[in-house]
């Protein structure tokens, strides 16, 4: 099959990721020409967003334009359930459209080469055959990835990351998520689960973590961290926090971050404060990360993003007072993510409409051969 000019490109920069020593164009490079070719060319893909709660869906053009979308709540944890619910929503947003492939999001570990999720947090997914599964029922190009390397794909590409060579992506939910792109590559370590970055420890023994660990940065720095700080307020009945209560009728329990951030937007001083605590805990990681990574950019993006300068701006103070060799080197700028929640499915829906399945190990620095990556 004829390669076409622009996914030659991408391949190019796939290949580089199983460690070849070939020079990368770069991103401006990228950018530059997809807008000299006709786009349209190129066909529409369908990608899916997997939540806890929520399964989102939407037909992506080239360009990254969602010009239609779908979803469906998340039927519980059966893999079966869910498969079917996917094939339903591609079904709905495919007739009467020429749909070239479709790409998965979900949260979780996953086995890029043969397409099965290792493990899912939300779903109870475990060695789960997904992509078979969906292209035997779909009779279609299929790509499953992590959720948070396909939001970071799309702010790269669509996004707050344009132009840039290094980018990392933290989401700020339930917890913390992360992904990386290097060099137009994303990355995802010698065996495929790198950007797990909520669950460096860094408050030795403190708040226990659902990983099993003490102290995680995402105990302290995401959306489930802003509801329990702001839950103990409550539950204080402190003076301050009568906002909070009335908020809610007085159920301290549905006190969520989501609930905190509304307020906080709203002009409520005690509910900023809260997130500007927050803020600065998510520029201590970030400055953390800044030492070992060395990126031009840092994009903040999920539920907690929608704080928007109330979190970046604590976590650029904070990021500024704590990254090593300060004063002395360039540091990474920290901006908002542009794309929102729709951030997932438009990466996934590019991803798979520009790869070839035999690169797609390659894509994320783990060669499909088995033998250890040049890339260290």
């Amino acid at each position: 099959m004829q390669t076409e000019p622009e996914e030659g490109l991408l391949a190019d920069r796939f290949r580089a990721g199983a460690g070849t020593r070939r020079p990368l164009r770069a991103p401006q490079a990228a950018s530059s020409r997809y807008a000299a070719r006709p786009l349209r060319a190129r066909g529409l893909a369908i990608g899916i967003d997997i939540g806890g709660t929520k399964v989102a869906a939407g037909v992506v053009d080239p360009t990254g334009a969602i010009i239609a979308s779908a979803r469906r709540e998340t039927p519980g944890q059966d893999p079966r359930a869910v498969e079917a619910v996917i094939v339903d929503l591609v079904r709905e947003l495919g007739r009467g459209r020429r749909i070239r492939s479709v790409g998965i999001g979900a949260a979780g570990w996953m086995d890029l080469d043969n397409g099965t999720v290792l493990f899912s947090p939300h779903l109870a997914w475990r060695n789960e055959p997904l992509r078979a599964n969906l292209e035997k029922a779909l009779r279609r190009r299929v790509t499953v990835l992590n959720d948070a390397d396909a939001a970071a794909w799309a702010e790269w590409r669509f996004g707050a990351g344009r132009g840039e060579s290094r980018l990392v992506l933290i989401t700020l939910g339930t917890g913390i998520g992360g992904a990386m792109i290097m060099d137009g590559v994303l990355e995802r370590g010698r065996h495929g689960v790198a950007g797990e970055f909520g669950h460096q420890i860094i408050v030795p023994n403190g708040h226990r973590c659902e990983c099993g660990n003490r102290g995680c940065w995402e105990q302290y720095a995401s959306g489930n961290a802003l509801g329990r700080e702001a839950r103990e307020l409550a539950t204080a009945n402190s003076p301050v926090a009568q906002t909070l209560l009335h908020e809610v009728n007085g159920n301290v329990d549905a006190i969520t971050g989501t609930v905190v951030t509304r307020l906080a937007l709203q002009g409520d001083p005690v509910c900023r404060e809260l997130i500007d605590d927050v803020g600065q805990w998510l520029g201590l990681g970030l400055a953390n990360l800044g030492a070992a990574l060395d990126p031009g950019t840092f994009v903040i993006g999920g539920g907690l993003g929608a704080a928007g300068q109330l979190l970046i701006e604590p976590a650029r103070r904070a990021f500024e007072r704590n990254l090593t060799g300060r004063g002395f080197r360039p540091a990474a700028r920290i901006t908002a993510a542009a794309l929102g929640p729709e951030a997932g499915l438009v990466g996934a829906a590019d991803l798979s409409r520009i790869r070839h399945r035999p690169l797609l190990g390659r894509a994320y620095g783990t060669p499909p051969s088995g033998r250890p990556s040049e890339r260290r």
